[in-house]
């Protein structure tokens, strides 16, 4: 595996609109609410699109991006395998979390308090439709926050997400990314570990990557992180990539 580093350089003309995203921040949500909740907007700017592709209306689709965080949760992606959670649900119960089957990519991961959250519903249309780059620009943005907190990361090949010391036998995974997408409308997301209580992870195989270790900003700097002043940090990382303004 090799440890990766991407430049990524935005250009807005001043011929061209910027794209505006309606932002939300949910504070800490139960799982099942936030997922229902992505769940109607995603589909109704999905269906919107059917609508113009048909003919039926000339009206545009609206882009938003949600913060939050959740009670102790897992979540297993379409791909994956149940038997990465090693926990059965007495044992959930007893560590008050709970488990969903979700409609995302990727195998399971864990959600919890001090953990940012991040759900993009994007379409596409509005930035490029590649589904790859836009896997890597919610990447870059946690790169580049987390060198604004003297954390060096980045990327390992074939694997998904932002790591620390990637090519090396200490790696460790500071933030999972899954994500959904249909007719270039994007949901689930991002799940950067701030201040998580990382002995959660040892209910789980992270990913389904049996060998490489999970940690947060906390451990890394010994400290805790103001999660108001994180959110903002990533909130604008996520704006200047991808070139556009909020609506709040």
């Amino acid at each position: 595996m090799c440890f990766l580093k991407l430049i990524f350089v935005k250009f807005v003309t001043h011929k061209e609109k910027m794209p505006e995203v309606i932002y939300e921040n949910l504070g800490l949500i139960d799982y099942k609410e936030a997922w229902d909740y992505q769940e109607k907007i995603f589909r109704s700017t999905v269906n919107l699109k059917i609508s113009v592709r048909n003919g039926e209306t000339t009206e545009a689709t609206k882009n938003h991006i949600l913060f939050c965080e959740h009670p102790h949760v897992y979540t297993l992606g379409k791909s994956g395998d149940k038997e990465n959670l090693l926990l059965d649900e007495t044992s959930l119960a007893e560590n008050n979390a709970t488990f969903y089957a979700i409609n995302r990519g990727g195998d399971i991961t864990y959600h919890g308090p001090g953990q940012l959250v991040v759900y993009p519903i994007f379409d596409l249309d509005h930035f490029f439709s590649d589904i790859h780059k836009y896997l890597r620009f919610l990447e870059e943005a946690v790169i580049l926050t987390l060198e604004d907190y003297g954390i060096k990361s980045g990327r390992v090949d074939g694997l998904t997400g932002v790591w620390i010391d990637g090519d090396l036998p200490t790696a460790r995974k500071i933030c999972a990314i899954g994500v959904k997408s249909s007719r270039w409308v994007t949901m689930h997301g991002i799940g950067f570990n701030v201040n998580s209580d990382l002995s959660y992870f040892s209910h789980i195989i992270p990913c389904g990557i049996q060998d490489k270790a999970v940690t947060s900003m906390e451990r890394e700097l010994g400290r805790k992180i103001d999660m108001q002043e994180i959110t903002k940090v990533v909130k604008t990382k996520l704006a200047d990539l991808f070139g556009y303004s909020y609506l709040e």
